[in-house]
């Protein structure tokens, strides 16, 4: 059970990859990080003796801080958070907890290299419909919060990503795109190591929505029409991709949690009834 201003690997990961995550913020030293080059998943590296400097832009914000083991580095900087007003507790255990529990890890090397904000910046075809709406959500809950997307004309998407030093995905001839029948969404999940039951679930509906093979999920044809629906409600790229963060968190809380649910009307027929 978690002690006063602490979170178990088990409470964060629950959190992890839902609107309501805190910001995890890793304080490891660079001789611990160079041991071992993982980040939680959606966490920001930021160096401890600098916390009065980075902790203005944590306002308003939940915070969880991780060290290499939770002890005092990453309690110190929590208490420091708190004295600035801000919420935040530290890992139980640290980084070692939370590898000695086998959680996802992302290697730090799969990273697009950041811009000077600190965001890894994606670049892809205008009008989204199913793959690059569940990419851009994928990243922004398990990979980097903070993450940028252009969407261009499909003609503008390499010299676009050449000229802001972004990340193009979800085109052919790059990296980040469909391999061998599979989606984009399938290779980050595999690239970022966040392969769990729940994500490889959705994965399963996102491919047969976004290849015309709806036989692969029963959910599939849900997805679809949801998709086309929000493409056609919205002008802007960039709205429908925040209306899309929500359709998708629906789906991966289902596919996380309710998988085993059913529904049925009545819901509560009076025994005895015909």
């Amino acid at each position: 059970m978690s002690s006063i201003n602490t979170i178990s690997a088990d409470q964060l990961a629950r959190l992890i990859g839902t609107p309501k995550s805190p910001v995890v913020v890793d304080v490891r030293p660079d001789r611990d990080f160079a041991a071992d080059p993982r980040l939680l998943p959606g966490s920001i590296r930021r160096p401890h003796a600098d916390v009065r400097l980075w902790s203005q832009e944590l306002r308003e914000r939940t915070v969880v801080v991780i060290c290499e083991r939770g002890d005092r580095l990453s309690h110190g900087v929590a208490a420091w958070l708190r004295h600035e007003g801000i919420s935040a507790d530290s890992l139980e255990g640290g980084f070692e907890s939370w590898k000695r529990a086998d959680l996802p890890l992302v290697p730090e090397a799969k990273l697009p290299k950041r811009d000077e904000g600190g965001r890894t910046v994606w670049v892809t075809r205008e009008r989204p419909k199913i793959d690059r709406i569940a990419c851009p959500w994928l990243i922004r809950r398990f990979v980097d919060p903070s993450a940028a997307f252009l969407f261009v004309k499909p003609s503008e998407v390499l010299p676009i990503a050449e000229a802001f030093q972004a990340t193009a995905f979800d085109i052919e001839g790059v990296y980040w795109s469909h391999r061998d029948g599979s989606c984009t969404f399938d290779l980050m999940i595999e690239e970022f190591c966040l392969a769990s039951k729940p994500l490889l679930r959705l994965a399963t509906i996102v491919r047969a929505a976004d290849t015309a093979r709806l036989d692969l999920a029963p959910e599939a044809p849900g997805l679809l029409a949801a998709s086309l629906g929000l493409s056609r409600m919205y002008d802007d790229d960039l709205a429908q991709l925040e209306a899309g963060m929500g359709l998708y968190d629906a789906f991966y809380r289902w596919s996380r949690d309710a998988t085993s649910e059913t529904h049925n009307w009545p819901t509560n027929k009076p025994r005895g009834s015909k």
